[in-house]
């Protein structure tokens, strides 16, 4: 009996369970950064054609929502009751940090250009970020991209046209 490769082993193990806690981080960071984002600046947008709204709703969105879905992963984790307490912190900060970080990306439009344009704009940067992201979620996986990519495309586009309807009716009922 050897226990050097039955340690081997088992580091192996706990660095695939690091990588997964991380991966799970971002990528569930950047899902939510991206679907919650565009939703609020269509909204927003739609409702009040506004740029220091929209700039308002985004720094707000990627400081509270970061913090709402990092608290979340973290007591999901948890209850899983099969990671390690180092595991859990991992896919609590890399959600942290993959939605606050990846939201603030959607500042940069909004400070250099018009609404409209910066609207435009952010909805093409998210839905490719989403797109890359399902991409490559789906090869890891072996499954068809195309499959993956538009499920969830599809799922983003109708959370876009919802808010940016309920911004219009919100906008309405101001005028």
């Amino acid at each position: 009996m050897c226990p050097a490769p039955t340690l081997h082993n088992e580091n192996m193990g706990e660095d695939k369970r690091m990588k997964d806690s991380l991966r799970t981080g971002i990528s569930f960071g950047l899902t939510s950064a991206v679907i919650t984002t565009l939703g609020l600046m269509v909204g927003l947008h739609s409702g009040t054609h506004s740029k220091i709204v929209v700039l308002a709703g985004i720094m707000t969105i990627a400081i509270a929502d970061a913090f709402s879905d990092s608290l979340g992963i973290h007591i999901t984790e948890e209850d899983e009751n099969k990671h390690t307490i180092k595991e859990i912190w991992a896919a609590t900060i890399s959600t942290f940090l993959a939605k606050f970080l990846f939201a603030m990306t959607f500042v940069v439009p909004v400070v250099l250009f018009t609404l409209s344009t910066a609207i435009v704009i952010s909805l093409i940067w998210g839905l490719s970020i989403l797109s890359l992201l399902s991409y490559f979620m789906a090869k890891s996986q072996s499954e068809p991209a195309w499959k993956i990519v538009g499920e969830h495309l599809m799922i983003a586009i109708v959370v876009i046209g919802i808010t940016h309807w309920v911004g219009d009716w919100i906008g309405k009922l101001n005028a």
